[in-house]
């Protein structure tokens, strides 16, 4: 992590550090950057007492939770820094007299005005992981855990991040072929199906949600691997696509029993495990975090196929950035 991240993060710490309590976590965003923050509800409901929850940024400013104030901790991002609706929340969330954190990749943008303290993240193909949206955002939150809930783990978890661009380029070239194959045997598919668990979940839904329906205008829906046999599995069928991330962690058996019932009625079910990713040097203690943002690389590997199959860059929309809405 470059030197301007963590002086950014140290200054969060420090401000915890004098604060007299912080009894919510509010994570604000929209669309793929609040994807990206379901993580951190994630660790912060298994890891602490603290009570937390991802909103929409609209929804956090028309229908403001009551226990939003000054004991509140309010985490957004926004990868332009001008998303209104996270502005706006962010704007709130300080006038009601929280600690307001904003990640974005836009220094000085309306976003980074907007917050208390300003977190920036790099990106582009060039840019080490550790110093991106993700490596950015677990570093600050195994930072805030370290001081909200001491323990050694967090400073494992904290080095572990060193090794992601490593760590990233070996899940690429791992799962290359794979992806490859599975791009042209699926370029034509109109509709496929995202399925995961815990703290993967913010990934499957990002690739519902931002990789398939808004950046190939493929027909998607995020599932939960225990909402599986609650009705979405009446449409499991031998030529109907899932794309399932099974996890390394405690929601495994969920994942697996997804597996167990798919793979008799579908063969187009393509499977991610996390066991299978290049994890070998990682502590223990931080292999399932690790192992979600190793997910999205090797996820992206995956879309950047089946975009360069279908003709279909990635950077193509109808009306985002195109017209008002």
């Amino acid at each position: 992590m470059r030197n301007e991240h963590l002086e950014l993060i140290g200054r969060v710490a420090e401000a915890l550090k004098s604060k007299e309590s912080i009894n919510t976590v509010y994570f604000v965003a929209c669309g793929g950057s609040q994807a990206v923050l379901m993580a951190g509800q994630y660790i912060f409901d298994k890891e602490t007492t603290i009570p937390s929850h991802v909103y929409t940024a609209n929804e956090f400013v028309y229908d403001t939770p009551k226990s939003l104030n000054e004991h509140s901790l309010v985490i957004s991002c926004s990868h332009s820094g001008n998303t209104p609706e996270t502005v706006a929340a962010t704007k709130l969330a300080r006038e009601k007299g929280a600690m307001t954190v904003a990640l974005s990749n836009a220094e000085g943008s309306d976003l980074w005005n907007a917050a208390e303290y300003p977190i920036h993240y790099d990106w582009g193909k060039e840019v080490s992981d550790s110093d991106k949206n993700k490596g950015i955002l677990y570093g600050l939150l195994f930072t805030i855990l370290n001081i909200l809930q001491p323990e050694e783990k967090w400073d494992v978890c904290l080095k572990a991040l060193d090794q992601l661009t490593d760590l990233s380029a070996k899940a690429k070239e791992q799962y290359k072929d794979q992806a490859s194959r599975w791009a042209k045997e699926n370029k034509r598919e109109t509709l496929i199906y995202t399925i995961g668990s815990g703290i993967n979940y913010g990934e499957v839904y990002s690739t519902a949600m931002c990789w398939f329906m808004e950046m190939q205008w493929i027909h998607s829906g995020c599932i939960h691997s225990g909402d599986y046999f609650h009705g979405p599995f009446e449409v499991t069928d031998f030529d109907i696509p899932f794309l399932l991330v099974k996890s390394i962690g405690n929601t495994r058996f969920l994942d697996q029993r997804v597996e167990d019932f798919s793979t008799k009625y579908s063969d187009k079910m393509l499977i991610l495990d996390q066991a299978d990713l290049p994890l070998d040097c990682v502590a223990e203690e931080a292999k399932p975090y690790i192992a979600a943002i190793l997910s999205g690389v090797v996820i992206r590997e995956f879309v950047e196929a089946i975009a360069f199959e279908r003709g279909h860059s990635l950077d193509v929309r109808r009306y985002m950035w195109h017209m008002n809405y």
